[in-house]
């Protein structure tokens, strides 16, 4: 049997981290293949990870939460036909939904000698208010439906604000295990337990019909008709509909008025249930242009700590330097990284966010 982990987790949250760290210190002597998803024309992560010596299978060319479903299945198939690994690591895109990851994989389970062992949602501890807030719809699934939730950079804020980040969260999750530790604190193998010490999914779904007055879901009238304000706080589960209709608001958690300085995209999609190429777009070049390391920190400093540009959530790449060496760069807002790493085939680089300028970020990397 294959066992199946799901580690989900917004845009820059740290999935690849946590994902290299269980490969090095948890799945040791596994056979192991990662699934990766990425949102964006190019594919920057596999690079890091094949160092691990782990079969990278990227799908870039949309969600795996939307367009990719229908191939889902014949591409799990294949992998396991293909390499019968001990286990599989799905990575989806940041901006993905983990409830339908989990109906994904759930939807192929029966004809497969599969067991997902654990669906995850990494979390930036610094920006889950910013994001429940600006993109609920698809960060709150996440935290909705992970059964443990790893919160990432815990080591550089306040334990006040790891406190209220766990309110947050418990808010939309009474159930999943949280770590709060640094990761540098805790094993790889410790992780691993966590993720691992949690209610089946059966399970949980049996605790929610109960909790829903014994009634089924034809008497919620979830199947009925269109929603306003509907306020369920059950798991969207392949059994109960809801995402087949057309839906206004349901489940849709921005907490602030929808006014002229909304971020989210909700104004031009009418509150529907929304796929995650309808809010989010990305914007990715290959170059063989050299940069210099005082610039590239110029490029990112600007591009951390303004919305010029768009709302910039996550931008990656890996560039040559004029010095020789290869410059691999990560950003999320208000901070980046910038460290050395080795040669790739060509210049990559890829910006993720919301109403991208295009040119104007092809001007600021010097592409034009």
């Amino acid at each position: 049997m294959t066992k199946i982990d799901i580690i989900s987790g917004f845009l820059g949250a740290g999935k690849t981290t946590l994902i290299k760290k269980l490969i090095d210190e948890a799945f040791k002597g596994e056979k192991l293949v990662l699934i990766e998803n990425e949102f964006g024309e190019i594919g920057i992560d596999g690079g890091f990870l094949k160092d691990a010596g782990v079969q990278i299978t990227e799908m870039n060319s949309g969600c795996i939460c939307c367009s990719l479903v229908g191939d889902f299945g014949t591409a799990l198939k294949q992998v396991i036909t293909d390499y019968a690994p001990d286990r599989i690591i799905i990575e989806p895109s940041g901006v993905g939904k983990l409830s339908d990851v989990i109906k994904a994989v759930k939807d192929v389970s029966a004809d497969l000698d599969v067991d997902l062992d654990s669906y995850t949602t990494v979390a930036d501890v610094s920006k889950c208010k910013i994001y429940m807030k600006n993109f609920g719809e698809f960060f709150n699934n996440q935290i909705e439906s992970a059964n443990t939730i790893i919160l990432s950079r815990t080591q550089n804020v306040s334990q006040d604000k790891i406190e209220k980040a766990v309110s947050m969260i418990r808010e939309h999750n009474q159930e999943a295990t949280i770590v709060t530790t640094p990761w540098n604190d805790i094993s790889g193998a410790m992780i691993r337990e966590a993720m691992q010490n949690h209610k089946t999914l059966e399970e949980s779904m049996m605790e929610e019909e109960h909790d829903h007055d014994h009634h089924d879901h034809d008497e919620c009238g979830c199947h009925e008709h269109d929603h306003h304000d509907h306020d369920h706080h059950h798991d969207h589960d392949d059994e109960c509909g809801c995402h087949e209709h057309d839906h206004h608001d349901h489940d849709h958690h921005h907490d602030h008025d929808h006014g002229d300085g909304c971020t989210c995209g909700c104004h031009d999609h009418d509150h529907h249930h929304h796929h995650a190429d309808e809010v989010f777009t990305s914007w990715g070049k290959e170059t063989p242009h050299k940069y210099n390391e005082t610039k590239l920190n110029e490029i990112l400093d600007t591009l951390a700590d303004t919305e010029k540009y768009g709302i910039i959530l996550r931008a990656k790449g890996i560039l040559p330097s004029d010095a020789g060496d290869w410059l691999y760069f990560d950003l999320v807002p208000g901070e980046y990284e910038i460290r050395k790493g080795n040669p790739d085939i060509t210049g990559k680089l890829c910006v993720i966010g919301s109403k991208l300028d295009e040119a104007a970020l092809a001007e600021l990397f010097e592409l034009v």
